[in-house]
Order: structure tokens, then C-alpha cells, then sequence
């Protein structure tokens, strides 16, 4: 948790006692309104306006809460259905409402105290320092156990007492900052089974996006299979038919077909290494990132500008993800951009691998169903990662792929 700043946090607790007045008063009304008059029909619509107001304000809330005291609250999940009468119904059940009500009609208390506290605080501590100040206008003296306070010089040790007390009270600010920073993630942020509920929700999201990206892949080499190496090793053990049927009688021939059927079957050999580089380069294995991707750059037809951070090496899978991601967007790149010019960034973070790719290209990309980069996408969900890409028309295109190492 982010400490706030001390002045931001004490400006935020005087003014929330007058918040917390004006919520109170307002929510606490229409509710006892709406109450009284759903019999006749208009009070049920009066409490329904009166939850959208609360999600309304507690948004507000969330959002001062984060620029004051520095608390990011993440917003509750809407209910599953929001339209007609049944979404209606399940919004004014959803506990997130009734939670955010409740931390409004607490805010008066809550609030009252907080205001009481910083005021007195700070009271205390202006009180000491200005003493030597006024102290000679006052019509009385203070005497504390036989010591008379009555002039500037004999005022100067309260004031002293009054500035060494101010890192206590910004100390005390910021706590309290703090203290009402957890009140308002209690009240106003998810609960722990809304989080479960959404996590559970993207990790099912995450392992669908995950099995097709592997139906796809599998449909690619099977694919590349079929119209590459196969036809080349039929067309190898046709020759060599052919090349024993003429041994006898024309070994010239014979000759022709073998030389043909050799050259075959080493088109065939370097179909299938290109295609076991498309499954997983054995340099990434052997020696990991940089040096896979270094090939990788020396290979693609346009200038690209390598910069590799990656220790500690980060797992397999992570570092083929990031491999592919940058082979991925190479192509596009090289195919569609018209760039001739790239830069590629990967680095190790706390948490895991981020990878940018940076052209100089006319822009345009989208994570479109079914592209290339819906299939990255798709490739880094399986491990929680995510691909964001930003392509205004005329360039220039970054995709950038956050890879966490732990999942």
C-alpha cells in the first residue's frame, strides 16, 4: 500500500465529515421514502434510482480515495445481467451495493471522528508554536508547576515542544490516511469471492483461448505436413521406384531418377527442420533467448535494433512465448507494414518478461479473430500474459506482451 501524502490526506479527512453529512442525509432519506411509498408503486422506483446513485457515488468515492490517499480500489463486477427486470433485481441485490451504502452511512461517524482528530492534532501543535506570539497580548500568563509563561523569550520552549511534535502529526495524518484508505477497500472494492469469482471467470476464459491456440497450431502442422515434407517423401519414394524398375535396362535413367529423388529428399529434410524451428527452435532451447532471437533478427529481410535483458533465464514456456511473439510481429512487419525499420526491446521485470516491438511502418495492426497477433494473444493467455497493440494509421505500431514468470 502507497503511503499518501500528508497534506492530501489531511485535506481529505476535514472534507470528508462534510461528505459524509451530505451522503447520509441523501441516501438514508431516499431509502426511507422509497420504503414508505413502495406499496403505491414509486417507492420501489425511488430505490432502484437510489442504488444506481449509490454505484454512481461510490465510483466518485473510489476515485477520490485513489488521488488522496493513494489507494487503488478495484470496481466491483457488475451482475451477470443488467437489462429488463431480472437485471434490475440482481442489481439491487448486488452485495457491492449494499456494501458501498454501508460504508456511506458510516462515513458520517467515520468522518465526524477523523475531522475531530486531525483538527485536535493539529490545534495542539499551531497552539504551542504560536504562543510566543500571543502571549504577550494575552490577559493572563500560563504557569505549568511554578513556571510562568508570560513573555516571547519564556514562550520559546513550548514553541520548540509545538515543532518537535509536527513529525508526530504528520505521522498521525498519514495514519489515519491509511487507516480510512483499508476502510474504504473493505466497503467499497470487490469482495474476496467477487475476485475468486472473476479470476475463475478469466482463467476458464484463458484455457479455452489456450486449447484453441493449440487446436490452431497442430492444424498448421498438419497442414505444413501434408503440403510440404510429405509430398516431397512420396515424391522421393516414387523416384526411387522408378530409378529400380530402370536400374537393368537403363541405368542412365535410373541415374537421373536417384540424383532427382536425392534432391527431394533434402528439400524434404530442410521443410521439416524449418518446420521443427516453427515448433520450437532448438537454439532457443541450447542457449536461450538473446541468442535465438539474434538469429532470428539476422534472418528477417529489414534492419531490426536488439536489445535482450532476460536473466535470470525466465521458464520454457515463457521464453517461447516471448520468441514467438517477436517472430510473430517480425513477419507482419516484413508482410504488411511496409516498415524497414524495427526495434525490439525484451526485458527481465520483477514478475516476469516484457517484450515491445517497435516499426517504423504505415500502423493499421488490430487483434483481429483469427490473425496473427489474435493468435499471440492467445499463445501468452495461456500463461496469464497479455498483448496489447497500438497502431494508429501511419504508423508507428508497437506490440508489447507482458509475460509473467509465475502463474
Amino acid at each position: 500500500m502507497t503511503k499518501p501524502n500528508p497534506l492530501a490526506a489531511g485535506l481529505y479527512l476535514l472534507l470528508n465529515l462534510a461528505s459524509g453529512i451530505f451522503w447520509f442525509v441523501l441516501l438514508v432519506t431516499l431509502v426511507a421514502v422509497g420504503l414508505g411509498l413502495a406499496p403505491l408503486g414509486i417507492g420501489l422506483v425511488l430505490l432502484y434510482g437510489t442504488v444506481e446513485l449509490t454505484r454512481g457515488a461510490a465510483k466518485l468515492e473510489r476515485a477520490w480515495v485513489r488521488s488522496a490517499l493513494k489507494v487503488d480500489i478495484a470496481t466491483p463486477p457488475l451482475p451477470a445481467e443488467t437489462t429488463g427486470l431480472r437485471g434490475a433485481r440482481q442489481k439491487a441485490l448486488d452485495p457491492a451495493v449494499w456494501r458501498s451504502f454501508l460504508y456511506f452511512v458510516l462515513l458520517l461517524p467515520v468522518g465526524a471522528l477523523e475531522f475531530s482528530a486531525v483538527v485536535a492534532i493539529w490545534s495542539v501543535i499551531a497552539t504551542l508554536v504560536g504562543v510566543p506570539f500571543w502571549i504577550e497580548y494575552s490577559m493572563f500568563d500560563i504557569v505549568i508547576s511554578g513556571w510562568v509563561i508570560d513573555s516571547f523569550v519564556t514562550a520559546l520552549p513550548l514553541a520548540a515542544l509545538g515543532l518537535l511534535l509536527v513529525p508526530l502529526g504528520i505521522y498521525a495524518t498519514r495514519a489515519l490516511g491509511m487507516a480510512h484508505g483499508r476502510f474504504a477497500h473493505a466497503l467499497l472494492g470487490p469482495s474476496r469471492a467477487e475476485l475468486l469469482s472473476v479470476e475463475a471467470e478469466r482463467l476458464q476464459s484463458s484455457r479455452a483461448r489456450g486449447v484453441e491456440a493449440a487446436e490452431a497450431e497442430r492444424r498448421r502442422i498438419e497442414r505444413d505436413l501434408h503440403d510440404g515434407a510429405q509430398q516431397r517423401l512420396v515424391a522421393v519414394a516414387m523416384g526411387l521406384g522408378r530409378a529400380k524398375s530402370k536400374m537393368g535396362s537403363d541405368p542412365e535413367t535410373a541415374k537421373k531418377l536417384l540424383e532427382e529423388a536425392h534432391a527431394d529428399a533434402k528439400l524434404a529434410i530442410k521443410e521439416l527442420r524449418d518446420l521443427a524451428r516453427g515448433i520450437y527452435p532448438s537454439v532457443l532451447g541450447d542457449r536461450g533467448l538473446d541468442p535465438a532471437l539474434s538469429a532470428l533478427a539476422a534472418r528477417c529481410p529489414i534492419e531490426v535494433e536488439l536489445q535482450v535483458d532476460v536473466e535470470p533465464r525466465p521458464p520454457t514456456s515463457v521464453e517461447s512465448a516471448a520468441y514467438f511473439t517477436v517472430a510473430e510481429a517480425l513477419t507482419n512487419i516484413t508482410k504488411h507494414s511496409n516498415g524497414t525499420r524495427a526495434t525490439v526491446k525484451v526485458n527481465r521485470t520483477e514478475t516476469g518478461v516484457l517484450v515491445e516491438v517497435t516499426d517504423n511502418g504505415q500502423g493499421g495492426a488490430t487483434l483481429r479473430p483469427g490473425g496473427g497477433l489474435a493468435g499471440l494473444a492467445d499463445r501468452a493467455a495461456t500463461i496469464d500474459g497479455v498483448v496489447v497493440v497500438v497502431s494508429p494509421e501511419g504508423g508507428p505500431t508497437v506490440i508489447r506482451a507482458e509475460l509473467p514468470c509465475a502463474w
